[in-house]
């Protein structure tokens, strides 16, 4: 299969939608990262998502729309809080999990009774979908577990030849997926952080929960939202993670010192190793979400033994990045948490 690199122009979305409505796959941008998309109400369309990333049956996908008309007609019963989020976030990188109608395949919601429903800001996306005339289902447009795509050659680098578009639309704006917020209990629970954070989720509906991370994994019962494995996200390079201190990292490094290593590198920090990527200035959490994927791509395709990275604290958006980078080195730190001061 010849995968085209289509641009963002009205011929390209046209086409790129007519592939949709034939049970093809197109690559596309959203304001979180690319997504894979196929028509959500055909469950043979998919099942070739979860072929060309090569994605188990038990991990559930985002069906993406263009309207509020266009949600509801997935969901089974409109949850009281909808008005409110609905208001304040979209369209916008929040995703919801409610109970979904019969007509979204199984296959959708890895068998569950729930879907994960998304209105993206992005206006390629949105063209795309009004053009498409469906609901799109769409995971992060990459081979399963490895890092997210922020931009058109990075689905290529992992799908070329496996899908039958992208759609270029530049690189992504905010860098890590959209947040998950399951409306499905009787209390909101985050099972994914993202860019809504839970500072203005709690603002909106007072008690949210927190998924636990430590809590046991059960892929055959199906997850109740993608992201939610203890290793995902992952650079196929070893990541070690330090504590967010330049101290730390350059101990770290040092530690390290007859192996090839590289580091995402916050601004301003005086750091030696192999190869460093240039992440941007500590603590502006947007900038460095926006940056981390194509970060963690670039150190990866330079050979290294290891990547080291600092971890953010719990703050705004440094909480989903905190939580992309924990599940990307399943947890390695170095030293241990509550161990090393440097």
């Amino acid at each position: 299969m010849q995968t085209l690199r289509l641009c963002a122009n009205d011929h390209s979305i046209k086409h790129a939608a007519g592939i949709i409505r034939a049970g093809g796959l197109v690559a596309f941008p959203t304001e979180t990262v690319y997504g894979l998309g196929g028509n959500a109400f055909d469950g043979t369309a998919v099942e070739k998502i979860f072929e060309a990333k090569e994605r188990p049956a038990w991990d559930p996908l985002i069906v993406h729309v263009s309207s509020r008309e266009m949600l509801e007609a997935l969901i089974a019963q409109v949850p009281a809080q909808f008005d409110n989020l609905f208001a304040a976030f979209m369209p916008g990188p929040l995703t919801l999990v409610v109970p979904k109608k019969n007509t979204v395949p199984s296959v959708v919601s890895a068998g569950r009774e729930t879907v994960a429903v998304r209105f993206p800001a992005n206006a390629v996306a949105q063209r795309l979908i009004a053009a498409s005339g469906l609901p799109i289902a769409a995971p992060s447009a990459n081979r399963f577990g490895h890092v997210s795509p922020t931009a058109a050659e990075h689905v290529l680098a992992d799908l070329d030849g496996r899908i039958d578009a992208v759609v270029d639309g530049g690189r992504c704006e905010i860098g890590v997926e959209s947040t998950v917020l399951d409306l499905s209990g009787a209390v909101p629970v985050i099972l994914r952080q993202g860019a809504v954070t839970p500072k203005q989720l709690r603002k909106i509906l007072g008690d949210v929960m927190l998924a636990d991370p430590a809590a046991p994994f059960h892929p055959q019962e199906g997850l109740p939202s993608p992201g939610m494995m203890p290793r995902h996200y992952s650079p196929r390079t070893k990541l070690v993670l330090t504590e967010g201190r330049e101290k730390a990292l350059v101990g770290a490094i040092q530690e390290r010192a007859k192996q090839r290593v590289g580091a995402l590198i916050p601004s301003g920090w005086s750091i030696c190793a192999a190869e460093t990527f240039e992440w941007g200035s500590w603590g502006d959490w947007a900038l460095l979400a926006s940056r981390l994927y194509a970060g963690l791509r670039w150190l990866d395709e330079q050979k290294l033994d290891l990547i080291i990275a600092p971890l953010p604290s719990e703050e705004g958006l440094g909480g989903a990045i905190r939580e992309r980078l924990l599940k990307a080195s399943a947890g390695a730190m170095y030293p241990p948490l509550g161990g090393w001061r440097g």
